[in-house]
C-alpha cells in the first residue's frame, strides 16, 4: 500500500507542478544577476547574516535528529514514557500523552541555546524587534501548539493500532490525510490569531484596489485584515489565506508603513495568483497524500520485531512505542522536505507570473521584489545545496530576471 500511496503522490507531484511558466523569450533566458538586485553592501550584509545564521540552523537540526535517534534507537524513549505517566498510573493513553510531549520539550530544550542565538544575530540585523517576554511566549506557545497536536495525533494512531492490530496503519492513513485537509481550513481561524493581532485596513483606496484586484482574479475575498507584525520583525510580507468565507487579504503593517500602494497592490496579486491557480487545494491534496504514503510505510517499518526491541515496545499499539514514532516522523519530514521545497519553487514562480498579468506593473514587481529581499535579508545568491534542500522560493535575482522574460515574451 505505501508504494501504491507513493506512486499516486509522485504522479501528482509530476502532473500538478508546474515546471515550465513561461516561454523561452527571443534571445533566450535572462541571465540571473546578483548584482543587479542588490547594491554590494546589501549583498554583503545578506550573506553576512546568512553565514552567521546557517551554522546554528544545522546544528539545531542535527541536534534534534541525535536526540530523537537517542530516544527512538535505545530504550531511554521508552523508560521516558512509562516514568512520566506513571504518577497518573502508568496506561499507556498517558504514556503516549505525557510520553511524547516529554520527548519533544527534551528537544526544545536542548536546541534552546541555538534559538536564542538565532534571535541575538536578528536583533542585530534589524530584522528582529521582539522584546525577550515575547520572544520567550512566542516559543512558548509555538511548542505548545505544535506538542500538543503531535501528541495527539500519535494518540489516535496508538489507539488505532490497538483496536484493529492488522488494519491500524490503513485507518490511521486516512485519518491523517483528513487532518490536512481539514488544517489547511483551521488553521487561519486557529493559529496565526495566536501570534498576531488582526484589524480590518480602514477604508480607503488601497482597500478598495485589493478588494477589486481579487475580483478581477477571480477569487474574491471577505476582507482586508492589516497584521501587527511589527511587534516581531521589521519584515515584509503579505498573504491570503482561508477559503470561501474565510477568505481574506492578510497585510503586515511594516509593508503598509513603508511601501506604495502598487508594490503592495504586486505582493497581493501574486498571493491571489496562488488562490486562483488552486495551489492550496494542490498543496493539501500532496500533503494528504504524502500523510497516507507515510502512515503505511509506518505500518511496514513497525512489523519490524528488531525495530521494536531496540526501542523497548511490544509493537504499534503500545504506548513506549512514541519514542520510535517521533523518530520516524522526524526522519519523514527530513526527507519529504527538499520534495515540497522544490514543488513550491515552481508554485512560487506561476504566482510571479500571475501577478504580472494581473497588475501589467513588472516595474512595480521588480521593485518590491527588491524591497522584500532587502528588508527581510534574503540570501541573493545562496549555495545550491541550500536552495535545493531548504528554498522554498526563488531568489531575488532569479524573480526579477523572470519579470524580464515576462516583459520580452509580453513583447516579442
Amino acid at each position: 500500500m505505501a508504494a501504491v500511496l507513493g506512486a499516486a503522490l509522485v504522479a501528482v507531484i509530476a502532473l500538478a507542478t508546474p515546471w515550465d511558466v513561461l516561454p523561452v523569450p527571443p534571445g533566450g533566458r535572462t541571465p540571473v544577476d546578483p548584482g543587479a538586485a542588490f547594491g554590494p553592501e546589501q549583498v554583503a550584509r545578506a550573506e553576512a547574516f546568512a553565514a552567521a545564521l546557517r551554522p546554528a540552523s544545522l546544528t539545531s537540526l542535527l541536534l534534534s535528529l541525535v536526540v530523537s535517534a537517542v530516544f527512538g534507537l535505545t530504550r531511554a524513549g521508552a523508560a521516558t514514557a512509562r516514568a512520566v505517566a506513571r504518577p497518573l498510573g502508568g496506561g499507556w493513553v498517558w504514556q503516549v500523552l505525557l510520553g511524547s510531549i516529554a520527548l519533544l520539550l527534551v528537544g526544545r530544550l536542548l536546541t534552546l541555546p541555538l534559538s536564542v542565538y538565532g534571535e541575538v544575530i536578528r536583533h542585530r540585523y534589524g530584522l528582529s524587534t521582539r522584546g525577550w517576554g515575547l520572544w520567550a511566549r512566542d516559543v512558548a506557545t509555538s511548542f505548545g501548539i505544535s506538542a500538543g497536536l503531535t501528541a495527539l495525533g500519535l494518540l489516535a494512531l496508538v489507539a488505532l493500532a490497538r483496536r484493529a492490530p492488522r488494519t491500524w496503519w490503513a485507518w490511521a492513513g486516512g485519518a491523517a490525510a483528513a487532518l490536512v485537509v481539514l488544517g489547511s481550513f483551521l488553521y487561519p481561524l486557529v493559529i496565526e490569531p495566536a501570534f498576531n493581532r488582526f484589524e480590518s485596513m480602514p477604508e480607503g483606496p488601497l482597500r478598495t484596489e485589493l478588494i477589486a484586484l481579487a475580483e478581477r482574479s477571480g477569487t474574491p475575498v471577505e476582507d482586508v485584515l492589516v497584521a501587527d507584525a511589527s511587534r516581531r520583525t521589521t519584515a515584509l510580507n503579505a498573504y491570503v489565506s482561508g477559503f470561501g468565507s474565510t477568505r481574506r487579504i492578510v497585510v503586515y503593517d511594516t509593508l503598509l508603513d513603508q511601501r506604495p500602494d502598487a508594490e503592495i497592490e504586486s505582493i497581493a496579486a501574486h498571493e491571489l495568483g496562488h488562490v486562483a491557480n488552486d495551489d492550496v487545494l494542490t498543496g493539501t491534496l500532496i500533503g494528504a497524500l504524502g500523510a497516507g504514503a507515510g502512515v503505511a510505510l509506518l505500518g511496514w517499518l513497525l512489523g519490524s520485531t528488531p525495530l521494536l526491541r531496540r526501542a523497548g515496545a511490544e509493537g504499534p499499539g503500545d504506548g513506549a512505542v512514541v519514542g520510535l514514532l517521533l523518530l520516524l516522523l522526524s526522519l519523514g519530514t527530513l526527507v519529504s522536505t527538499p520534495v515540497q521545497n522544490l514543488v513550491s519553487r515552481h508554485i512560487e514562480a506561476r504566482a510571479d507570473l500571475h501577478a504580472l498579468e494581473l497588475t501589467q506593473d513588472p516595474g512595480s514587481f521588480v521593485a518590491v521584489q527588491q524591497a522584500l529581499g532587502g528588508a527581510n535579508l534574503n540570501d541573493p545568491d545562496p549555495p545550491a545545496i541550500w536552495q535545493w534542500a531548504f528554498g522554498s522560493h526563488p531568489t531575488v535575482p532569479q524573480r526579477i530576471a523572470f519579470a524580464a522574460d515576462w516583459v520580452a515574451v509580453r513583447d516579442r
